[in-house]
């Protein structure tokens, strides 16, 4: 436990300045901040349209979610899962890495979480942003409607099943970013995969949620119980479950993998 708590803040240490661990932080500040303005120069143009408070929210939140689910997120957990081993790869520190008196299965698993850790923190911030700032818009426009439905757990629950749902993809490129040290192969993969996996969940494919790069657009169908409130839809629904599963077998092959690698 205590080698896997120093590789883990380590990697901290070795990233927080990197392209990957910011992003997380000003993606979801920049979309929504640009979402958030795009409500309030138009609001004389939404408020025609009258919606009620849970309409209101929904067009609101579904302006972030679309864009993250469908495109930003999977690019987004490829460029970082990529990151995270780059740094090895770039300063050709694996061996270095290894010969401290830590094992190899915590210095590989603390690399994996750490990646989790950005992803979660991409995540929450978008949930929160959007919470709060559909609340100051209601502030700065107080015609509008936002007070009358309290969006936190359909919101809770949506992120909840985009991080699930990105797990799949985040596993594979971890992989990926593993066995190969350019960015090219692994981002090259990842990018059409992703587009595989929109067009075969947009157009209806059967078997779309084993593609591990469709689960995040299929997480945001709602699906309930016939004369179910919304927010009672279900969280682990089967592309979750194959996301889920895709990461911890992912996660398995990948520390064999690197437990096997030669590292020079």
């Amino acid at each position: 436990m205590r080698s896997l708590y120093i590789s883990y803040f380590s990697e901290f240490y070795k990233s927080r300045k990197t392209l990957a661990f910011w992003a997380a932080i000003i993606l979801p500040i920049l979309i929504c901040g640009l979402i958030a303005f795009g409500f309030y120069s138009s609001s004389d143009r939404v408020l025609k349209s009258n919606y009620p408070g849970l309409i209101l929210w929904a067009q609101y939140s579904g302006a972030a979610l679309n864009v993250m689910g469908m495109l930003i997120l999977p690019f987004y957990v490829m460029f970082m899962a990529f990151s995270v081993n780059n740094i090895e790869h770039k300063n050709d520190t694996w061996k270095t890495l290894f010969s401290q008196p830590l094992n190899k299965f915590s210095i590989y698993a603390a690399k994996y979480l750490y990646a989790l850790t950005l992803l979660f923190i991409c995540l929450f911030l978008f949930a929160t942003l959007t919470f709060a700032s559909g609340h100051l818009l209601q502030l700065l426009v107080p015609k509008y409607t936002f007070n009358d439905y309290n969006p936190l757990l359909i919101l809770v629950k949506f992120y909840s099943k985009l991080f699930l749902a990105s797990l799949g993809i985040l596993s594979l490129q971890f992989i990926l970013s593993l066995i190969w040290s350019d960015f090219l192969k692994p981002m090259g993969i990842g990018f059409v995969g992703t587009i595989a996996g929109i067009i075969t969940a947009n157009v209806g494919w059967k078997h779309a949620y084993l593609i591990p790069y469709s689960d995040p657009t299929l997480a945001l169908r709602v699906t309930r119980a016939k004369g179910a409130k919304i927010e009672d839809f279900p969280i682990f629904t089967q592309e979750i479950w194959v996301s889920v599963i895709f990461a911890i077998a992912l996660f398995i092959i990948g520390y064999f993998i690197l437990s096997k690698r030669n590292i020079k």
